[in-house]
């Protein structure tokens, strides 16, 4: 493997490395004058951001359950960062899944599968949310003559032909957009890429915060489809959100599958659009503890019976306080503890060694804040080893 140096004439280098495979590889830059922007060159991405602006978009990352069933409601419960807004659309069981786009170095697929069917009615919805911090998105320079505009895009497998509609929505200042697009085939995976126009009126604010959302719609009642699509940054009206929306929970025959979520700032097409930015495992897993941790093995639910990753004091004698200052540096908030029984799963207690429910005791908690949490109870009732699962969550 060879390389080509190039010197700035005050400061800063640029080095131009051949990679190690045989043929020829071509760089070609086209006709300019003046400075030539990165972006004329093929195959380089001028990002402003180092890391990708939505954590674990390639679904990864499944802290708290690989699989839940029975879901009808609004909530998180497997792939982290990905939320739910869900009423009147059925019961689905939401799971971690390998079927992937050929090619295209995803591993993981979120899945939705609809176990029973409900009939729409005004205020049904569903969509998969995903929520940043307006403090993340400073870049965009919303409510400014730079806004910037952006380009989602993602990989979908949906069940039925049609309008689908995604929207985004400002926390802050309520107001939203949206943009449709045509799945082609039913059960075929597909890239959707979506440029959305720049806010120069809201403004996000610099918070840790809810600043903007991502939804992407699989059913909408009239209450949200009854307007005109709102297409350009406007005050929130539902009615206009997802507007030409297909149903895509008529059947108990439906599968929804999605993967390789990426939010890019600048305008793109389905041919200029940055490729998907991959993280280590590792790296993808701190950035999702920023919002959630917990005991238990990755992917194992709070409340299972276990003693895999519990925590464990020893008390020399009854009436002794616990004290035990929990760890979670750089979340995104002060966190709510949960805690659960190590032996039977029940929440709201611990265990001495043994004990199962029996004499369990609780743990309260004090003095939080984002990096740290002092566990304590005043009179411990037992003497020997106390031990406990728990969850931490700071959620948007």
């Amino acid at each position: 493997m060879s390389s080509i140096k190039l010197k700035g004439s005050t400061s800063g280098d640029v080095t131009i490395t051949v990679p190690a495979v045989a043929g020829t590889n071509t760089v070609t830059i086209p006709a300019a004058s003046g400075n030539l922007p990165l972006s004329n060159l093929d195959h380089v991405t001028n990002r402003p951001n180092a890391q990708p602006l939505i954590i674990n978009g390639d679904m990864q990352i499944t802290q708290r359950s690989t699989s839940t069933t029975g879901i009808t409601g609004t909530g998180l419960d497997v792939q982290d960062r990905f939320s739910r807004v869900m009423g009147g659309a059925g019961t689905w069981t939401q799971s971690s899944d390998t079927d992937v786009p050929t090619g295209q170095g995803f591993t993981k697929s979120m899945k939705w599968d609809c176990t029973a069917t409900a009939s729409v009615v005004a205020g049904s919805l569903f969509t998969i949310r995903y929520i940043f911090e307006g403090q993340d998105l400073q870049l965009l320079k919303y409510g400014t003559s730079n806004a910037e505009k952006v380009t989602l895009a993602f990989w979908i497998k949906s069940p039925v032909t049609g309008t689908h509609i995604a929207s985004l929505y400002q926390f802050d200042d309520n107001r939203q957009v949206s943009k449709a697009y045509t799945v082609s085939s039913a059960d075929t995976w597909q890239k959707v890429v979506l440029d959305f126009p720049a806010d120069t009126t809201g403004v996000i604010d610099n918070d840790n915060g809810a600043g903007m959302g991502i939804e992407l719609c699989f059913r909408a009642g009239s209450n949200y489809t009854s307007g005109t699509l709102n297409t350009s940054w406007a005050s929130y009206t539902a009615a206009n959100q997802f507007v030409g929306q297909v149903d895509a929970c008529a059947s108990t025959a439906n599968n929804i599958y999605l993967t390789g979520v990426q939010l890019e700032v600048g305008e793109y097409d389905a041919t200029t659009i940055p490729p998907f930015q991959h993280e280590s495992f590792g790296d993808n897993l701190t950035r999702c503890e920023r919002y959630y941790r917990q005991s238990y093995s990755i992917g194992t639910k709070a409340g299972t019976a276990t003693q895999l990753g519990s925590t464990m004091v020893y008390i020399p004698a009854v009436g002794n306080t616990l004290r035990y200052t929990l760890h979670h540096y750089g979340m995104r908030a002060t966190p709510t503890f949960a805690e659960y029984n190590p032996e039977t799963g029940t929440a709201g207690i611990g265990a001495y060694e043994g004990s199962g429910d029996t004499n369990s005791e609780a743990i309260s908690t004090t003095f939080g804040n984002e990096h740290s949490t002092l566990l304590y109870n005043t009179a411990m009732g037992f003497t020997g080893s106390f031990y406990w699962q728990y969850i931490l969550s700071a959620e948007i």
